[in-house]
């Protein structure tokens, strides 16, 4: 993830302007010294002179307001800036910091606005600076997205006051800008970083590489007891006069296309996210220990139509474009359509590769569209079946009843997942990979599985 850099937004940064006719008010100090004039009302009652002396006092302090408001900065002497610490990634924390610049001869204190949607932060942050004359004062709010895809932010609204407080000035900052919401990035990073040194793959990129069961060729060295026969190099063997030995690597630059279904069953809700959320986040995991191994990785998103597609490619460059189009990826309420899909890349992928689908079953009688389509692809290609389990429904079929109600519940729970998993014994049986995953352990298991068809050599 070297190139995470550039998924940070960009700084942004606007003079502030009026947003109301007048766009003026009056500070919390002036109520106060209004309030304080009516102690002038206690004698009043025994000589109605004071009123007098009241009026005079509300004179003085309009007049105050009004001279504390000609010494405000003109708006066009503010301006804010929006800058973003990390790239927005979903259910990360993150900070972004407001800045107020204040060009003037004047020193303010200002509360900031900044309008956020609801998609980054539940409410608008408000906060509050105190910028010295011809200096910047700056504030952070924290931001944690619940959903991918692009979010918009609007301007800043900036209340500032002098030091008096009495007279206070609204403005605009027109800071908006459009974001991109990622995956989250730092649990894929997290979860690559463990796998790749779990099986020394962060070995092969030093180049320093696995000498596993694979059958690209690498190097030649002397014979030594214990190697196959089927190994030795007879030609060498006979030009040295001794036995010499064929060193084999695990391939490299196959092609390994990520294939997630975007459908209405991968909308089910486990815990706060969806189980296409969960889906996003392990191929982005995915994708970056492929990468890393020098495989190439393409991506099919698909819901009725195809609404995601990347050729396979390698590159840092090209986990940009990855990371990108899945943060687009959303839940459709229709039915996915899984055989438009599978012709779609039969089609476009003519040579074998690993095909690592990402979804779910639905609960039916029937064989259901999606076992068909992935069985199209099985005598062309290699077909890695994930199949995103439901946590509670497991616990369901494991409960023992206790009532007539709870008893016709788990019976019909023991069926669905009995069910289930004579569907996967079926890919089985037909030379696909098929398993069945929790939410907590997709991206492990993704992992390990692609590492494990790499040492075999299964592709």
């Amino acid at each position: 993830m070297s190139d995470l850099g550039t998924l940070v937004p960009a700084q942004v940064e606007a003079a502030a302007q009026s947003y109301k006719r007048l766009g003026l008010a009056f500070g919390d100090r002036f109520f106060t010294l209004l309030l304080l004039g009516f102690l002038w009302m206690i004698p009043a009652f025994l000589d109605l002179r004071f009123v007098y002396a009241l009026v005079a006092w509300d004179g003085l302090v309009v007049f105050a307001w009004l001279a504390d408001l000609a010494q405000l900065p003109h708006p066009s002497q503010l301006s804010v800036r929006r800058t973003w610490r990390a790239a927005v990634a979903m259910s990360t924390r993150s900070d972004i910091d407001l800045t107020l610049i204040n060009s003037s001869d004047k020193a303010v204190r200002a509360t900031m606005v900044d309008t956020v949607p609801e998609q980054l932060r539940s409410e608008p942050p408000t906060l509050t600076v105190r910028a010295g004359a011809r200096n910047e004062a700056a504030a952070t709010y924290q931001i944690c997205p619940a959903q991918r895809g692009d979010a918009s932010l609007g301007a800043c609204y900036v209340r500032y006051q002098s030091v008096f407080r009495i007279a206070e000035k609204w403005v605009r900052a027109s800071v908006a800008q459009a974001v991109r919401v990622y995956p989250n990035l730092e649990e894929a990073k997290r979860d690559s970083i463990y796998l790749l040194r779990s099986r020394q793959i962060a070995v092969e990129k030093r180049h320093s590489r696995i000498r596993g069961i694979g059958r690209e060729f690498q190097s030649l060295r002397e014979y030594r007891p214990g190697d196959e026969y089927r190994d030795i190099c007879w030609t060498a063997a006979a030009r040295r006069g001794k036995l010499v030995t064929r060193v084999y690597q695990i391939e490299r630059s196959q092609t390994v296309w990520i294939v997630i279904d975007s459908g209405r069953l991968m909308r089910a809700r486990v815990g706060a996210f969806s189980k296409l959320d969960y889906a996003v986040n392990s191929a982005l995991s995915l994708a970056q220990v492929a990468l890393y191994s020098g495989d190439r990785v393409g991506l099919v998103a698909y819901g009725r139509a195809i609404r995601q597609q990347l050729p396979a490619a390698k590159g840092s460059a090209h986990l940009r474009q990855l990371i990108e189009q899945l943060a687009l990826i959303h839940e459709e309420v229709p039915e996915a359509d899984h055989l438009q899909m599978a012709a779609r890349l039969l089609t476009d992928q003519k040579r074998r590769s690993l095909i690592v689908w990402l979804t779910d079953l639905a609960e039916t009688a029937m064989t259901p569209d999606v076992i068909e389509a992935a069985a199209m692809m099985m005598p062309k290609h290699l077909v890695l079946f994930v199949v995103i389990g439901q946590p509670d429904l497991g616990e369901l079929a494991a409960k023992r009843p206790q009532s007539e109600t709870e008893m016709y519940q788990v019976a019909a729970a023991q069926e669905m997942v009995h069910r289930r998993e004579l569907l996967l014994a079926r890919l089985r049986e037909r030379g696909a990979l098929a398993l069945e995953v929790g939410t907590r352990g997709i991206s492990p298991a993704l992992v390990n599985s692609y590492l494990q068809i790499k040492e075999r050599n299964q592709l």
